[in-house]
This record gives C-alpha cells, sequence and structure tokens, in this order.
C-alpha cells in the first residue's frame, strides 16, 4: 500500500522573485504543506510527535527544479511516503501543474527522530512501528 497525499497550491505574488519566478526558498513551505496534510489524513502529526515525546527534524531536503512556477500559477504537490526500516521518515514529492500536470521539481526530504533532551534515536518509536504495523508498512 502506498500512502499519498495531494494538495492543491496557488502561487501567491509574496513568493516570487522580481521576475514573477517563485523564489527557491519558497518551495520548502509548499513541501510542508503537503507534509501537514498527509500527518492529517494518516495520523502522523507533529503534535502527535511531541504527544509522544520526540520531534522529528529534517536532516535532508533535496529538491530538482524541472520548471519555473510563476506568479499566479495553479499547482499541486503529491507526497508519498517511502517506508523503511531505519529510525528515519521518507517522503518524495513532485509538483505539478493541475491543468496539463507539467512537472516543476521533484524533491525528497528525510526525517529523524530526537527526544526533547535533542538526542537521536537509532531506534523507531514504539508509537511509530504501531504506526507502520496499523498502514502495513
Amino acid at each position: 500500500m502506498v500512502l499519498t497525499e495531494k494538495v492543491d497550491i496557488d502561487i501567491r505574488f509574496s513568493e516570487v522573485d522580481m521576475m514573477k519566478v517563485v523564489w527557491h526558498g519558497s518551495y520548502p513551505k509548499y513541501l510542508e504543506d503537503a507534509r501537514e496534510a498527509f500527518g492529517n489524513k494518516y495520523g502522523l502529526t507533529y503534535q502527535g510527535y511531541l504527544d509522544h515525546a520526540y520531534y522529528a527534524p529534517i536532516v535532508d531536503m533535496q529538491i530538482h527544479y524541472h520548471k519555473s512556477l510563476k506568479y499566479g500559477s495553479k499547482a499541486y504537490v503529491l507526497i508519498s511516503y517511502q517506508p523503511t526500516e531505519a529510525a528515519k521518515i521518507i517522503f518524495h514529492y513532485e509538483i505539478r501543474d493541475r491543468k496539463d500536470q507539467s512537472l516543476y521539481c521533484k524533491a525528497t526530504t528525510t526525517q529523524v527522530f530526537m527526544d526533547l533532551d535533542y538526542q537521536l534515536q537509532y531506534n523507531n518509536p514504539a508509537f511509530f512501528e504501531e504506526w507502520k504495523r496499523k498502514w502495513q508498512q
């Protein structure tokens, strides 16, 4: 079972540079919007991490740009979870045009688990193992 979610984005003036092209620093926000929507859909939220006494910081983010998003573009972010045995959470993303499905970018993020004392966890927390069993991951 592949876990995915789709989030529409409308490019606002505040997200573009003087050429009316989306500034590269706006893309991480679109990815975060997708992670939050995914978390709300599948029960893997930032508040849930905290409720179980963990943080899940991003330690790696890769964005590969294929085509420029511009002011007024109507696009969507498709996020998919990549199962792994390691104590981390990996997501893959595609940002595509809502009308013609053309690809704007592909991205990947990796998150790790840290306890509330900021100590890296080398094993999956129990709540995350439960989550993986629930979704057959």
